[in-house]
């Protein structure tokens, strides 16, 4: 099949209709491959006639962040013109957060970014709960007939080749199943300039598509999320996980800033084995046996992961993601990330390329099909991701409110849970921060039960927040709360223990140890200070999108938000603002904002504030 070429949206939005029909049930791949060009011609296709039934089936939809506040709008919104440019929104994401879509049109999702759909009634309701492995199954048995996706191009011989690119992950799946006579749908591309051609399984021949969107008019920069700062608290969870990688395993972990404080850890213990030993000795004096790995890596490890992150490149560019499978030491199946990352894979060589291949998530996330290969490579893994909070026996709540309401998605989650207890030597590890700040006060992460569960106690594992390390596989209820209340924050273990005495699961003379009740921030940010100052663990490890005045207002900014939480903190903020001159570079900052020469008492009023909290950062 020779695939019909097209420089206009609307035009192959009509020979879609026109071949498929009017009762359209479109794929869109999950996060950065949606090909936005053909997806809003389609919508408007279906808006202008209502005898369009259109069903858009997708996961992680992209939006550009929307600033309310003064100062996040002047700080967010130059960074948003220079980052995004002429990002093209999804026409479909306002008309579902304004409730307006038309009543022929539906949108169905698996997984969100992250808190953005939280009470948005038909967002809600429409979305379905699904591990990643099952969505392409759930799509096909809906009738997917067409899919739609943003590729790269290469000219070999004269001869296009389309790659899937950042989302092999469910297209390959369901092209497995269209090859086998399961499923009929039409392969739609749009050609993007920016991403980067990745070799392997979605190295695609152009007969495998009915049509291609190709024009400079069309093309756009890619979503290109700038990495977040690491705080101290991210780091020390991430630090506690890098001390249980073994050397030679394998190594999956999630996006953020704790998969990149993870990276981080792994990159300081193979350079300098001695200060990470030292670091996390302080971080957590009492380890448990599963949390003793700390010497360089000789072997290297072998990553798979459902997601590629910045982070992965700098562990190969570090020697440590180099235990080959095959010739592939990285095996992924989408990728998200700032715009260094896609330049570093656009501008990889070949023969380096070569060894990163994006592969259906069916092959990441599973190990049916090939599972002797899948076994014999996928030794000693640890599957490290980030849960919201977690249960004192044992559970992880990582997707959803006990209201119901879905903040993200199982995503792979589950996959690699279960993958841990499948495969011999491998572990869970899911990661979260102790506390969370709920209205100017700090709540604990650990809670004694919830009304929802991602991953149930069963299969419980380890669990890592900044205090340390919980083992937890095989043990008994009494010394999973145990070990829970010891990476607790100690305000609250003596409630939560209560609790846990008062359902007759922890014995009533039961003493939490003293080595488990100094569990405060204060002593973590001085576990970190010596390493901080020694240039060992930087805010931003991999590279910033920000410039060298944005990195300072950050968490001076951060500090400003926290304050507004607390009438008093805010008054001090202001009275030292008042009371002190800015500095050249502070000036710089204010200026950034436009504060620099304010004109309005509003302006005056956050010019001393920002002022005192860059001063304050600066103190920390």
């Amino acid at each position: 099949m020779t695939p019909t070429f097209f420089s206009d949206p609307d035009a192959l939005a009509e020979e879609i209709i026109r071949d498929v029909g009017t009762d359209l049930v479109v794929g869109l791949p999950l996060g950065l491959g949606k090909a936005n060009h053909v997806v809003n011609a389609l919508y408007a296709r279906a808006c202008a006639d209502s005898d369009i039934k259109l069903t858009l089936l997708s996961a992680l939809t992209l939006e550009k962040p929307r600033p309310k506040a003064l100062i996040e709008q002047r700080f967010i919104m130059p960074v948003i013109d220079r980052l995004f440019g002429s990002y093209p929104d999804l026409a479909y994401a306002d008309a579902l957060r304004e409730n307006r879509l038309p009543p022929n049109i539906n949108v169905v999702e698996f997984f969100f970014l992250a808190g953005r759909w939280l009470h948005v009634p038909i967002a809600q309701q429409n979305y379905i709960s699904a591990n990643y492995t099952h969505a392409a199954s759930y799509l096909l048995a809906r009738g997917m007939n067409v899919v739609t996706q943003l590729v790269a191009k290469r000219i070999i011989d004269g001869v296009p080749r389309y790659s899937l690119s950042c989302n092999t992950d469910t297209t390959l799946d369901v092209l497995r199943e269209r090859r086998a006579g399961r499923a009929a749908f039409r392969l739609i591309a749009q050609v993007n300039s920016e991403l980067p051609f990745m070799p392997g399984e979605g190295d695609l021949a152009a007969d495998e598509f009915s049509a291609v969107l190709d024009s400079a008019a069309t093309d756009f920069p890619l979503f290109a999320p700038p990495s977040a700062p690491i705080s101290d608290t991210k780091y020390a969870v991430g630090l506690n996980a890098a001390a249980l990688v073994r050397d030679g395993g394998t190594l999956q972990i999630g996006i953020g800033q704790v998969g990149d404080a993870v990276a981080q850890g792994l990159i300081l213990r193979h350079r300098e084995s001695t200060a990470f030993r030292e670091i996390v000795a302080r971080l957590s004096p009492t380890r448990p046996a599963v949390a003793q790995e700390a010497g360089a890596f000789e072997a290297g490890l072998y990553g798979v992961s459902e997601m590629v992150t910045e982070a992965f490149i700098g562990l190969i560019d570090a020697g440590i993601l180099k235990r080959a499978i095959e010739g592939v030491v990285l095996h992924g199946a989408f990728f998200l990330g700032p715009k260094s990352f896609y330049r570093a894979l656009r501008e990889m060589p070949p023969d380096r390329i070569a060894g990163i291949r994006m592969m259906p998530v069916s092959f990441t996330n599973e190990i049916y099909g090939t599972e002797d290969e899948k076994r014999r490579a996928r030794v000693d893994a640890r599957f490290i991701n980030v849960t919201m909070m977690a249960t004192l026996l044992g559970a992880a709540v990582s997707d959803g409110l006990d209201d119901g309401q879905v903040v993200s998605g199982v995503g792979g989650q589950y996959n690699f849970v279960a993958q841990a207890f499948a495969l011999r030597g491998a572990r869970s590890v899911l990661t979260f921060e102790a506390t969370r700040q709920t209205g100017g006060a700090p709540q604990s992460n650990i809670l004694w039960h919830y009304g929802h569960e991602t991953i149930p106690r069963h299969l419980r594992d380890v669990f890592v927040t900044e205090y340390g390390v919980a083992d937890l596989r095989g043990k008994s209820d009494a010394d999973v709360i145990a070990a829970m209340l010891g990476i607790a924050d100690s305000r609250f273990q003596d409630e939560l223990a209560r609790m846990a005495k008062d359902a007759g699961k922890l014995p009533r003379g039961y003493e939490i140890p003293a080595a488990r009740r100094e569990n405060h921030p204060e002593r973590i940010a001085a576990a970190l200070k010596p390493a901080r100052e020694a240039g060992l663990l930087p805010s931003f490890p991999f590279g910033s999108d920000f410039t060298e005045v944005e990195q300072r207002l950050i968490p001076a900014l951060e500090i400003l938000q926290n304050a507004q939480h607390s009438s008093r903190a805010l008054a001090s903020l202001l009275w030292l603002g008042v009371m002190r001159k800015p500095d050249t570079a502070d000036q710089a900052c204010l200026a950034r904002l436009g504060l620099d020469r304010p004109k309005t008492w509003p302006e005056r009023v956050y010019r001393a504030l920002v002022g005192a909290a860059l001063e304050q950062s600066r103190a920390s």
